[in-house]
């Protein structure tokens, strides 16, 4: 029994000698053979030692195999250094992968791990493998990225435009109208991408590729490496996208001092390719972190993020100038525009940067909105006071529309296609307009049901007509005082009625501004025709029969027709653009004068000679004449 035990020892001991010096498998072999020659004993360790090591030398051999396959392909030799695995031959692609799945099986295994030498050959040999791969990713990914086809996604776009007729004048700065404004505009509300658009980023073949070579970059622990060469090159796939949408890296100093023209054009671009970053392009790159990093929620996200967070910046930086920058009644539309956008992108943004990684990027969208929504009132608020405060001083040539009021109106009328923004956003502020608090020119309508919008729309037209009204005394002849108003006034309720501000304002309204057009009718047909008529007054005239009664009428025919020639000489000029308040305007004349001169005729001229009465009973009344068809033409008061 003892002999057993001392055996025992012996033979473990031995063993362990043979096992601690870790050689080769022919050193092992002559190690046993000089044990055995000093004791028979330890003949038997031969066996042991075999049935023991099997396993080792199987792994040896697997190992020194797929170490092979990962320095024939070593980037440091010339002949692999300029050539790409995966394009030159797939199946050696797969037995590449192959080989360093074997390698990381054989380091994961705890029976190799007490083994120095095959644990440093196996991590020198994972080292190379990883500096093969991570060139093979990189190569993949700029090899197989797709263009974006601006194009197709154009093709995909359903615009939305808004315009002014083309005679209806162009908005810009409003001290800078003149008579002749007369220019077409037209605002692109911009582009509305369907559910539909999708584009691929990748080569959708190699997509299983990539995710192959990231399995195993991750599994080694070289997923850092990974995600930067993954950064590194998706990012310049993104900054190219925004440059072929047309969006440039500027500073928020270099935005400020660009002017108006290729600004808008700027805005407008921006508007468009907020649209494209956030729906079609972060969409898909999300998409492709999913499919590449399946295996883990950290690096897929931080992937993302890392990669998308750089064009998000540059385009919320763009925002962020604009919203600071200097206020004009022509940034107003694209503003908006450029609000709007944000507020329907805002919601997709945070499902794509859901984790806390990209809260950041969530934070800064929502304060360049709020910024953008604060510049759009403080502009609306800066434009009715403009309009209120504008002091041009020369009137315009015959009492036709002022530029003011084409602008004021067709701009508000462009205004109501953002009611909704308005609405949200005025309802948010603590705006008010001076002129409703006044309530100086009550319309009587019940401000408490209209919208924050409407109310708006109510003071400033009110500010345009109250602007008007002091510019029709710049006129020395009241009349044309009174054309130049119902021009003016009856533009405004056309521009009311013919769209959606009617709405908004309402009928009342426009039943009340018709009634101040008839006011100044009469206000009119007063200032221009009381001295014509004057003279068809009975009295000083005497009877019809004494010479003096006969020179008395003939004087005053003569000043009738005087008063008829001085009317047509002055008011020929005037213009009246609308066709029916011209015709309304000739019926008022006509009734007003023509029985008048009927009745006064009637009752002085009965013993005169016919040729007497041909004489003195022709007039004209005309206003305009030959010279504009926006004139009155002329009635012929012929009754002889």
């Amino acid at each position: 029994m003892a002999a057993t035990i001392e055996e025992d020892k012996v033979m473990a001991t031995a063993k362990h000698i043979v096992q601690s010096l870790n050689t080769s498998k022919d050193a092992t072999e002559d190690m046993i053979l000089i044990f055995s020659s000093f004791d028979n004993r330890l003949s038997k360790i031969s066996s042991l030692m075999s049935s023991a090591g099997n396993g080792d030398f199987k792994t040896d051999g697997r190992f020194e195999a797929a170490e092979k396959v990962i320095l024939r392909w070593d980037s440091n030799f010339e002949s692999s250094r300029n050539s790409m695995l995966w394009e030159e031959s797939p199946d050696e692609a797969a037995e590449y992968l192959a080989a360093v799945d074997e390698i990381l099986q054989l380091t994961e295994d705890l029976t190799i791990q007490s083994e120095s030498e095959i644990m440093d050959r196996a991590e020198s040999a994972i080292q190379l493998a990883m500096s093969r791969l991570e060139d093979e990713f990189r190569h993949i990914l700029i090899r197989n990225t797709v263009p974006l086809d601006a194009e197709r996604l154009y093709g995909s776009i359903r615009r939305v435009s808004l315009s002014f007729a083309s005679n209806d004048g162009e908005i810009e700065d409003i001290v800078s109208f003149g008579e002749d404004d007369q220019v077409g505009y037209c605002h692109d509300r911009g582009a509305s991408l369907g559910d539909d658009v999708c584009v691929d980023l990748i080569r959708p073949n190699a997509v299983g590729e990539l995710k192959e070579i990231a399995d195993r970059m991750i599994r080694s622990g070289y997923e850092k490496e990974c995600c930067q060469v993954y950064n590194s090159v998706r990012r310049d796939v993104i900054d190219e996208c925004l440059s072929i949408l047309g969006v440039e890296r500027l500073s928020i100093d270099e935005v400020q001092k660009i002017e108006w023209t290729t600004l808008d054009d700027k805005m407008k671009k921006w508007i468009q390719a907020v649209k494209v970053v956030f729906r079609v392009l972060l969409t898909g790159e999300k998409r492709l972190c999913e499919q590449l990093f399946e295996g883990s929620e950290l690096i897929k996200e931080v992937c993302f993020v890392e990669t998308a967070k750089g064009c998000v910046m540059q385009l919320l930086n763009f925002g962020e100038a604009i919203a600071i920058g200097r206020r004009s009644s022509e940034k107003l539309f694209r503003i908006l525009d450029m609000y709007d956008v944000l507020v329907d992108v805002l919601p997709e943004l945070q499902v794509l940067f859901s984790d806390e990684s990209g809260e950041l990027v969530c934070s800064e969208a929502r304060g360049v909105m709020t910024g953008l929504g604060e510049a759009a009132i403080g502009t609306f608020v800066e434009f009715e006071n403009a309009v209120h405060g504008e002091a041009s001083r020369k009137p315009i040539q015959g009492g036709e529309i002022h530029p003011l009021t084409r602008y004021v109106m067709n701009y508000v009328k462009l205004l109501v296609d953002y009611s909704d923004s308005l609405n949200a956003l005025l309802d948010n502020s603590a705006q008010e307009s001076d002129n409703l608090k006044r309530d100086d020119d009550d319309d009587n309508l019940p401000l408490e049901c209209m919208s924050p919008f409407a109310r708006h729309l109510l003071s400033l037209i009110k500010s345009l007509i109250s602007n008007l009204e002091e510019k029709s005394r710049m006129y020395e002849d009241n009349a044309i005082q009174y054309v130049f108003l119902m021009n003016n006034i009856l533009y405004i309720v056309q521009k009311v009625k013919d769209s959606e501000l009617g709405k908004l304002l309402g009928d009342q309204w426009v039943r009340k501004h018709r009634g101040r057009i008839r006011q100044y009718d009469t206000k009119y047909l007063r200032a221009s025709w009381s001295k014509a008529l004057s003279c068809l007054k009975d009295e000083g005239i005497g009877g019809s029969t004494s010479n003096a009664s006969k020179a008395a009428l003939k004087e005053r025919f003569k000043n009738f027709n005087a008063s008829f020639e001085e009317i047509y000489r002055i008011q020929t000029a005037w213009k009246v653009p609308d066709a029916q308040l011209r015709e309304e305007l000739r019926i008022s004349i006509s009734e007003k004068v023509i029985p008048a001169y009927r009745a006064f005729l009637g009752r002085n001229t009965s013993s005169s000679a016919p040729h007497e009465k041909k004489k003195y009973l022709r007039g004209r009344i005309l206003m305009g004449g030959k010279q504009s068809h926006q004139g009155l033409v002329g009635i012929n008061l012929n009754l002889a």
